[in-house]
């Protein structure tokens, strides 16, 4: 199976973990690197490989006859099962084609190798839940090959999640680094189509369907591992909601924030994070900036204001009279995140997966300024309750000198 030289790099890489997001339009030629790395691993002796789509009828109209006829024309297979999409190979190796929809039919098989085809379209439980475990027993690798659904999308997190994990590998192609689709015709599309369309389903851009709320994040800017900083004074930001409670860490040098940890804890409440500090950090000067509505709220159970709680844990809490409105708290991250200068002051380890997730996710409802609120909000708000308190965005203001009103002489 030839290979373009974008096809190629995919298919050399030696990462146990492989994503792939590539230009959707005409073809990048996704499923024939998947179909050629499933018959690659199958070769093998004695092999369990597996290539999973979104649904049954998926499997079998994209990858079943074209996989089938080119192992026949290999000679390679010994018998091939059409009910139930299954070729059993000569090698003594086994190739399922399986839907998602069913996920049953998806659990106890040890497997040596994974294909996840338009993986932007499943579930991410398929994958979590019911896929990862299966590559455990056998050491499996895993090849997930797709095109782009937007910023907090199961395809963004995986590649995202590629990008910064040892023995992953994340891979970004264009439609025409596919080499079947020419320039006129990349050029005809950008002329024909709106500039969202063009750059997710051409140029494999990762784009969000309304405007980001802290647009100056950029994960591959802003997330940068943060080991070996001194611990001795810790700054947590921290929003009282329920569940989750949530803290974010970080450690504050020559006025730049790094995020070094967090907490996010479901049913919890402000004793338990205290205690939860001070297990982790047992000799840092912990200061909180919490919600100000603490002074007011109570999630223990003996009466205590959630700030009188963190008080008299023996930190220090720093807070004001009420909480700044939410776009004076959101302007302030998206500055320290990125100035009008192009200076960053704000970065985040990349084992803060809930600060990175809610900063990533965070979005205005259309044609609105209205966040829309998600399950991730609570972390970027703990983020912004810290850095609004110390670098608040100064607002400039034309003091004009009062006018006075004079009468001259002869008036009454």
């Amino acid at each position: 199976m030839p290979l373009t030289q974008a096809q190629k790099k995919i298919c050399d890489s030696e990462a146990r973990f492989r994503t792939a997001v590539c230009g959707r339009r005409r073809r990048f030629g996704k499923t024939h690197v998947a179909l050629r790395e499933l018959a690659k691993h199958a070769a093998k002796t004695n092999q369990e490989v597996m290539y999973v789509a979104p649904s049954y009828r998926m499997a079998k109209s994209i990858a079943w006859e074209k996989l089938k006829t080119k192992l026949k024309e290999l000679r390679w297979v010994e018998q091939t099962n059409e009910a139930e999409l299954t070729i059993r190979l000569k090698s003594g190796s086994k190739i399922y084609l399986k839907g998602a929809e069913n996920i049953d039919a998806l659990r106890g098989v040890g497997l040596d190798f994974l294909v996840l085809d338009e993986y932007q379209d499943l579930n991410p439980e398929v994958f979590t839940a019911v896929l990862r475990p299966t590559l455990s027993d056998r050491k499996g690798k895993m090849l997930a090959i797709g095109t782009p659904r937007g910023v907090g999308s199961f395809s963004h997190t995986m590649y995202s999640q590629a990008l910064h994990t040892e023995g992953w590998e994340a891979f970004s192609f264009r439609t025409i680094d596919g080499g079947q689709v020419d320039e006129s015709e990349i050029a005809d599309a950008r002329r024909d189509l709106d500039q969202r369309t063009f750059e997710q389903e051409y140029l494999a851009s990762f784009l969000t369907f309304s405007g980001m709320v802290y647009y100056s994040f950029d994960r591959k800017e802003c997330v940068r591992a943060t080991q070996g900083l001194e611990t001795t004074e810790i700054h947590a930001g921290m929003d009282f909601n329920y569940s989750p409670m949530s803290v974010a860490i970080s450690v504050i040098k020559n006025n730049i924030i790094y995020f070094i940890d967090e907490i996010s804890v479901n049913e919890s409440n402000t004793e338990q994070i205290c205690d939860e500090l001070k297990r982790r950090y047992p000799a840092s000067k912990i200061t909180i900036y919490p919600d100000a509505s603490g002074a007011q709220r109570k999630t223990s159970a003996g009466g205590k204001t959630d700030i009188s709680i963190l008080q008299n844990a023996g930190f220090r809490v720093n807070y004001r009279p009420a909480n700044p409105a939410i776009r004076d708290r959101v302007n302030a991250v998206n500055s320290k995140l990125k100035s009008s200068k192009g200076h960053r002051s704000l970065f985040i380890d990349p084992r803060c997966k809930q600060i990175i997730k809610s900063l990533e996710s965070m979005q205005y409802k259309p044609n609105s300024s209205i966040i829309d609120n998600n399950e991730h909000t609570h972390m970027s708000d703990a983020v912004g309750y810290l850095v609004n308190f110390l670098y608040p965005v100064q607002r400039e203001y034309n003091h004009q000198q009062p006018t006075r009103w004079t009468f001259g002489k002869g008036v009454n």
